[in-house]
């Protein structure tokens, strides 16, 4: 790992314990082991530290797709002609995946934590979270199952109240576990309990 890598490393967790306004940029240059002067050297400022930390960010959730096995057509008719030929195990597998994907990736976990910590203080790290976690999966989600509407895979039902129904349970139990990942099997039947009971009320053709 290179001292840049570092820094991005131990600014994170600081900001996750201690929030973005509580850390120092010499909190992170102890951190890391290096004087303040080297860490400039990387960095003009804390809030660059911040910015390259929500880039990395951003890069991780747009690999998610791989990392989990999800379908990367743009054009949703191919992504709802596969998920609307999967069974419920294999709905509740992908809901599984995504679920321990930002559970378990320590990058993703604390920069869920400093989000949080900070979202009623500082307005740009709220509308980042929001962004990332809210507006983007409820986005993708209801122009997918509009499509899966369109296809017959899901009953005719308004396709935002379908992404909300489907989201709100997995941003629960990320709120609920995040930071617990020893309990992530109490969470998990959970999920797969919250992805039947999606699967019984929207899907067309049960498997």
């Amino acid at each position: 790992m290179t001292t840049k890598e570092r820094i991005i490393e131990e600014a994170l967790t600081l900001f996750s314990i201690k929030g973005f306004k509580g850390t120092s940029v010499k909190n992170i240059a102890d951190a890391v082991g290096i004087k303040d002067s080297s860490l400039y050297k990387h960095f003009k400022s804390k809030q660059e530290i911040f910015d390259t930390i929500v880039l990395e960010m951003k890069r991780r959730m747009g690999s998610i797709s791989k990392t989990v096995g999800l379908r990367e057509e743009n054009d949703f008719s191919e992504a709802a002609k596969h998920y609307g030929t999967l069974s419920l195990q294999e709905l509740q597998a992908v809901s599984r995946n995504i679920f321990l994907f930002y559970l378990e990736d320590a990058f993703v976990s604390r920069f869920w934590r400093m989000a949080n910590m900070e979202q009623y203080q500082n307005t740009e790290i709220y509308e980042i979270f929001r962004g990332i976690f809210m507006e983007e999966s409820i986005s993708y989600q209801t122009g997918l199952f509009r499509e899966m509407v369109k296809q017959g895979s899901f009953i005719d039902a308004p396709p935002e109240a379908m992404a909300m129904s489907f989201y709100a349970p997995i941003f629960f139990l990320l709120s609920k576990y995040m930071g617990r990942p020893e309990e992530k099997e109490e969470a998990l039947l959970l999920l797969d309990g919250q992805v039947a009971e999606f699967y019984r009320i929207y899907a067309c053709h049960k498997k």
